[in-house]
């Protein structure tokens, strides 16, 4: 295909790809909890986190004791899905409509490992877990679930962007 990226590209391609890709990531939380009891991120607590920025309260000891918020869990997934899409079209402005129309697995694998820097250095410390969750209980835990989830998430972007050529020819 090659060829001037297009700006519908970035927009319908990082919505397609990028809801792919958080979806994959979503079944893989439920693969851990359902065959290893491990429980998912309440994205309550993310919901909570992000409305208490709009309120003016970036970092906070510990969000689980921060005042509950109305739809905080409607909230936490909404953000969750968001953010898939604009990493999906970040990944589409890097790697341009080569990638695109021919999407390659270690560039979606390897972008998707680098977005573990999201949570790492941005909502664990703003909600109290540290950078890097070092202030949780088991950061090392913490950490490795985090990187899987992020390339899995990568792995997500791989599969939904060669199923979008897939069916789009």
């Amino acid at each position: 295909m090659g060829g001037e990226l297009l700006w519908s590209d970035i927009v319908i391609g990082g919505a397609v790809i990028g809801v792919g890709a958080t979806a994959v990531m979503d079944l893989w939380a439920l693969t851990l909890k359902h065959f290893f009891g491990i429980e998912p991120l309440n994205y309550a607590l993310v919901g909570r986190w992000l409305a208490h920025i709009l309120r003016g309260t970036f970092r906070h000891e510990n969000i689980r004791m921060a005042k509950p918020v109305a739809a905080e869990l409607l909230v936490g997934w909404a953000a969750h899905y968001v953010v898939g899409v604009v990493f999906a079209a970040s990944l589409i402005m890097l790697a341009g409509n080569d990638w695109l129309s021919d999407p390659g697995i270690i560039p979606a694998i390897g972008f998707g490992v680098l977005t573990v820097g999201f949570p790492f250095l941005l909502m664990q410390p703003g909600m109290g877990f540290g950078i890097a969750a070092a202030k949780s209980p088991k950061p090392n835990v913490a950490r490795l679930r985090s990187l899987l989830a992020h390339f899995t998430f990568g792995l997500g972007l791989y599969f939904s962007a060669t199923l979008r050529v897939f069916l789009i020819g």
